[in-house]
């Protein structure tokens, strides 16, 4: 996959700032977080600016969020089979419960319900793994009995489903040698292998098609009565239909109040959701990646294909947002200097691009999130994901400057970089430059480094297979790294000095190679794909930096840090490591890309891994953040609409119940 999304670390990003948003707010980190449950907080962002907007275009952002709150029992049935089955189950007896709220059960029961949420279905949202329930199977049984609730399965199956541990264990196994397609629990394939996949796919390449079709990007893979290998097309009509209906019928709201090119972009991504093309995709990617004046724009699809084990099905998601104008200076200064950065780039030049085309870049203030973006959300965005279009007509990045904003605020004052980080040289970097250094390198990673670089000539992109996501994630973080540290950055005027990149390299190198691993599970390996990225890059410079004594683990009172001893031997580290990924991508090595992830990637040493998770717990802080979203209000007098409200939620089981109630629209089982 050509296209991803930069996922906010979790460590407190410091006090430099470009956001523009309302600097009166609290600077108490508590005041951000509205609910913390498991390894789980909860997070309100806000909107700065949205009052300000013209009529139309507060009108426009209404109906777009509308669109995008409609998709969300897709990514639930997409996720997995029966979450939506178990979702209802759990939210009809949470709504019904009688009896008292404070016992053990009902309580482990609720936490297991906001994780269900959290994770749009059973297995968590970056590990995969299926949850562990701690209430009893005994207790649960009671109370489907007790509320009559409904199943469209039998009621054991409902329990082995959340009790047995070893049944839909993982939501997305990407185990080398297995088969990765029937060892997901994921619901884009059904009763078919990976061998069966991979040879039904490859019978639709035309080799010879410059513009190649992201074939089954919208459609599950499963078998018809006869036995043969058949799609079922999320579109009207097909699979999903009932919700796709109702994203239509919001869409269509939306391009009656937009002015062009917007209104064609809509009324072609309705034609897409119509009639499943993906040749009509396309032609919606190639409009919508040429609109750089629209100050409202959005997101709303199937896009990501992170939770295919094969790297093929796209996630249903959603947001959208408007320009910060008083942001978009850095990103418009990156733009304008795409192609000195593609020029100079540490790779072979057969792989640079000669003409950079279309390279646009912004900063923006989201304004809804939804699907496969909400409750956990990006803070970058670099679309569309087709590398032809891409070469013959751009991408378009994004950086979500408000969401990085809340997440800053929330981290002050938590001790994760006293607690972690050795030396007070790079803790005083941070708190100085860690949240300008973080912004920058989301903004290189998006608008320059998914959009950087070439194919060799009859490389379709396709030929790496699942390791696609982390090599290409690989990709991007070392572009924005390697060009961090460039003087060039001081030259136009980005970063007043090179301690901006240090700050970063610091922090880059300690997530990857020690505090992300508060995030999984004792003993596991790591799964999801932004992460392995990190790993590999902190690995692999640790490793080939070794001699040199580049980056240094160190042990003090019984704890041990990582620390960079030579940044600009790192930065040349980055540079030697981006020509090797780029090269794997241009020419299609899938061995190299293959045993690059499983080197350096996957494997988490024990000990490390224990003391890593006994120091993050002692701090009494969660690992994940996620957000509830803003709602919007139409202000009329009579027919007409004068005015749209927005009105702050910060109540996230309210949220998630009314969601579920005003804003599902599929059975059960689909």
């Amino acid at each position: 996959m050509s296209m991803v999304i930069s996922f906010s670390l979790f460590s407190s990003c410091g006090k430099g700032s470009t956001a523009s948003t309302d600097e009166t707010a609290s600077t108490d980190g508590a005041s951000w977080i509205i609910d913390r449950f498991d390894d789980i907080k909860v997070l309100r962002y806000e909107v700065p600016g949205f009052e300000k907007l013209p009529l139309n275009q507060k009108i426009l952002i209404y109906y777009l969020s509308q669109a995008a709150k409609c998709g969300r029992d897709i990514l639930f049935d997409q996720n997995f089979k029966y979450n939506l089955t178990v979702r209802r189950a759990l939210e009809q007896i949470y709504t019904s419960y009688e009896g008292k709220k404070d016992c053990e059960e009902f309580k482990a029961m609720e936490k297991y319900l906001k994780k269900v949420w959290f994770a749009n279905g059973i297995h968590h949202h970056y590990s995969n793994d299926k949850f562990k329930p701690e209430f009893s199977q005994e207790w649960l049984s009671k109370q489907l009995d007790k509320y009559t609730v409904e199943l469209p399965i039998e009621k054991q199956l409902l329990l082995d489903i959340i009790f047995n541990k070893d049944l839909y264990a993982s939501r997305l196994n990407q185990t080398d040698g297995v088969d990765m397609v029937t060892e997901s629990a994921c619901n884009y394939y059904e009763g078919v292998t990976m061998a069966e996949v991979e040879k039904f796919y490859a019978d639709m390449i035309d080799e010879n098609d410059p513009r190649p079709i992201s074939y089954g990007l919208n459609s599950k893979l499963t078998k018809d009565e006869q036995g043969n290998v058949v799609e079922r097309t999320w579109k009207v009509g097909g699979m999903y239909s009932d919700a796709i209906q109702q994203i239509v019928f919001w869409l269509e709201q939306a391009a009656g109040v937009a002015e062009e090119p917007q209104k064609s972009i809509i009324n072609t991504l309705v034609n897409y959701y119509r009639t499943g093309d993906l040749r009509e995709f396309d032609r919606y990617n190639v409009l919508w990646v040429g609109d750089n004046e629209s100050n409202v724009d959005f997101v709303n699809g199937f896009i990501e294909d992170y939770g295919d084990p094969l790297g093929r099905k796209a996630s249903w998601e959603s947001t959208v947002n408007f320009m910060d104008s008083t942001a978009c200076r850095r990103t418009q200064i990156i733009a304008a200097n795409a192609q000195w950065f593609e020029d100079n780039a540490p790779i072979n030049p057969a792989f640079r691009k000669k003409e950079v085309k279309g390279v646009s870049a912004k900063v923006i203030t989201v304004a809804m999130l939804g699907g496969d973006c909400y409750p956990a959300t990006p803070i970058g965005i670099n679309l569309p994901n087709a590398d032809w279009i891409r070469k013959e007509y751009g991408s378009k990045s994004v950086t979500i400057d408000n969401i990085t904003y809340a997440y800053d605020k929330a981290a002050q004052g938590n001790g994760f970089n006293e607690e972690f980080m050795l030396r007070e040289e790079d803790r005083a970097r941070i708190a100085e430059f860690g949240k300008l250094g973080d912004d920058l390198h989301t903004d290189l990673h998006e608008c320059l480094g998914h959009g950087s670089g070439q194919l060799a000539p009859g490389v379709k992109g396709g030929e790496l297979k699942s390791y696609t996501s982390t090599l290409e994630e690989t990709r991007a973080d070392l572009f924005g790294l390697y060009y961090l540290g460039d003087p060039k950055m001081v030259e136009i005027g980005l970063i007043p000095s090179l301690d901006v990149a240090k700050a970063q390299y610091a922090d880059y190198i300690m997530n990857g190679m020690m505090t992300q691993f508060a995030r999984i599970e004792l003993g596991k390996n790591v799964e999801e794909s932004h992460m392995r990225n990190r790993k590999l890059i902190a690995e692999w410079c640790y490793e080939h930096g070794k001699k040199d004594n580049v980056i240094e683990w160190v042990k003090q009172d019984g704890k041990s840090y990582i620390v960079v001893n030579d940044f600009d031997a790192l930065r040349k580290l980055f540079g030697e490591l981006l020509f090797e990924v780029q090269r794997i991508k241009s020419t299609g090595d899938y061995e190299a890309g293959r045993k690059l992830v499983e080197d350096y990637a996957v494997k988490i040493d024990y000990d490390l891994h224990k003391e890593v998770l006994e120091r993050y717990n002692k701090l009494g802080i969660e690992p994940y953040s996620g957000f509830v979203n803003p709602d919007y209000e139409l202000v009329k007098k009579g027919d007409e609409i004068v005015d749209v409200k927005l009105v702050p939620q910060n109540n996230y089981i309210e949220q998630m119940l009314h969601y579920s109630k005003e804003w599902s629209f599929l059975p059960s089982i689909n």
